[in-house]
């Protein structure tokens, strides 16, 4: 009899517990797309704009949503827009990871656009371009010498985890990955849809292009590319660590990528959402990473580099070309939530699709 009771019992508790998690399922906000961020200046309306003010002002997002684990307030719109805050440098993986072991969303099918400024190579485009990139690239496990140290013939100090001189590829133990491969037919769609997005260019913008006499990308006004991402925790800046950065990107792609963006938090955002794919909470296969160029990595050739190297007017455009290009992607995803819900686009869902850049 005790054996009786005790089986009802749990049946019972099974099935009280089976109810709560369909109801907390049901309670939970269905996302189309996240948007992640990583500061804001001042406000998120009204004042100078940084990453997160041109989604909230430009979508809109109405909606305000506190995320245990985020500090920032996010934001999300009635057509199943989020966007968030996650703060930089190593406090991203915090904030993303908090993201999406909350219960307040259902990220099963959300699409991911990483929308961030950065440090853009003379050699590859100009400040206020928008690079989506094929492949982000870890650059924190890394040994460094000072370079007035290093043997004479080292290009400069900065070399692989257990390798012995630069351009060499170590173990890199430690590490959950080197460079993450993003979805190619995702990437090209996403570039294709907005190749042709027409960026303002401004007097301020021309003057910082001018001494880069040397560099015919870098000299172009404002475009969209396909370019790959450079994630480090630092922050750096010169010719030497340009150069390092483009022979670090080419030694972990095996030659296929192009280092075009340098950025904080890229590594971590993909290092997180690999760690959390396997449990069918988000899809790793939907994420984007468009990064804009707000500062050049390096000064003109020739010429030294100053420590001082954001300007005002590479700020603006920066920010306002995240949310031109990206804008774009989120508001096809969302119009046609029907078809990318279960179907993730290609560059054959391109109307722009074959043409190169």
């Amino acid at each position: 009899m005790r054996a009786l009771w005790f089986r009802i019992v749990l049946a019972l508790a099974i099935a009280l517990g089976m109810g709560l998690a369909s109801a907390q399922a049901a309670d939970r906000l269905p996302i189309r797309v996240v948007v992640v961020t990583t500061f804001e200046i001042g406000a998120d309306t009204g004042d100078f704009a940084g990453e997160f003010q041109p989604w909230v002002e430009g979508w809109p997002l109405t909606h305000e949503i506190a995320i245990p684990g985020v500090r920032h307030v996010a934001r999300y719109s009635d057509d199943g827009v989020l966007a968030i805050v996650s703060d930089m440098r190593g406090r991203t993986r915090e904030s993303v990871a908090a993201l999406i072991l909350s219960d307040q969303f259902d990220l099963s099918k959300a699409y991911w656009i990483v929308s961030g400024i950065a440090g853009v190579d003379p050699k590859a485009a100009s400040v206020g371009s928008a690079a989506w990139a094929r492949y982000v690239v870890d650059a924190d496990p890394i040994y460094e010498v000072d370079e007035r140290d290093m043997p004479a013939d080292w290009p400069y100090g900065l070399y692989s985890n257990d390798a012995e001189r630069p351009n060499v590829k170590g173990k890199a133990e430690g590490s959950s990955a080197m460079v993450w491969t993003l979805d190619r037919g995702l990437v090209d769609w996403a570039y294709g849809l907005t190749r042709d997005v027409k960026l303002p260019d401004s007097p301020g913008l021309r003057a910082m292009r001018a001494p880069y006499a040397g560099d015919p990308e870098g000299q172009r006004p404002p475009f969209v590319l396909r370019g790959d991402a450079l994630g480090t925790v630092r922050f750096w800046h010169g010719a030497r660590r340009t150069q390092w950065a483009e022979d670090w990107v080419k030694l972990w792609t095996d030659g296929a990528g192009t280092f075009t963006m340098t950025d904080c938090e890229d590594q971590g955002i993909l290092d997180v959402l690999d760690a959390h794919a396997a449990s069918g909470k988000i899809d790793r296969r939907r994420v984007l990473v468009l990064r804009t160029g707000s500062n050049y990595s390096r000064a003109p050739l020739g010429q030294t580099s100053l420590p001082h190297v954001f300007h005002e007017d590479g700020l603006k455009a920066s920010f306002d070309s995240a949310f031109r290009v990206g804008g774009v992607v989120v508001r096809e995803l969302t119009a046609h939530w029907d078809r990318y819900a279960s179907e993730i686009p290609t560059a054959a869902s391109s109307p722009q699709s074959g043409r190169s850049r």
